[in-house]
């Protein structure tokens, strides 16, 4: 039992890579495969990737639980867990990308990955000065808001794969609340980012 939240993360990260190839072969990105799809065929691709993301998304929840209910926290838990989590965040935006998503999630999408990135970066040279940063309960808050934006945007995105009305009056307020979400994750990842920086001045100044 004690190994079920390192195997929950490593299937998140399948099911990233699923969820990203099924897209990506749906937006005819994937060589000998994407030629060879129905409009059904793609559209169940659309259905699968979305559900492989949730699915994913609610391991990032139990993983860590069950990891400190379970006395089971490990080191590979503690790298793979954070790598899940990005992997996964920017797995789903370039598979929206795929998907040619609506020009608003652009600049959201890319400041999400602009953060990330830029954290894991500072994480590492600030490691290598021996200085820890550690996840605040803002940030894991952030991971939440970003699966959830996610989702919604996915959502959007394979909406004819639902077979959902594409009645303006029920599509365009969900999408514009999609896109609200996304922002509101963004706007957070940011200021969490800078957050991490100020406090890795800060530390490694007094170092």
């Amino acid at each position: 039992m004690k190994h079920l939240p390192n195997i929950l993360t490593a299937g998140r990260l399948v099911l990233t890579l699923f969820m990203f190839l099924a897209l990506a072969a749906v937006a005819g990105g994937v060589p000998w495969v994407s030629d060879q799809l129905t409009p059904d065929m793609q559209f169940s691709l659309e259905r699968w990737a979305f559900w492989a993301f949730v699915v994913a998304a609610v391991t990032d929840f139990f993983d860590g639980w069950l990891a400190r209910k379970l006395d089971a926290e490990s080191l590979w838990g503690a790298i793979l867990d954070p790598i899940g989590d990005k992997v996964l965040v920017c797995g789903a935006v370039l598979g929206l990308m795929a998907l040619n998503a609506q020009p608003q999630v652009a600049l959201p999408a890319a400041l999400i990955l602009f953060r990330e990135f830029t954290v894991s970066a500072l994480r590492e040279v600030a490691a290598g000065k021996g200085v820890r940063l550690p996840v605040t309960m803002l940030a894991k808050w952030k991971t939440t808001l970003q699966l959830t934006a996610l989702t919604a945007e996915l959502l959007v995105a394979c909406w004819a794969a639902f077979d959902l009305p594409a009645d303006p009056a029920v599509q365009g307020p969900f999408t514009v609340f999609a896109h609200g979400l996304l922002w509101l994750a963004a706007i957070v990842t940011i200021w969490t980012g800078a957050q991490y920086w100020e406090a890795a001045r800060k530390a490694l100044t007094e170092d």
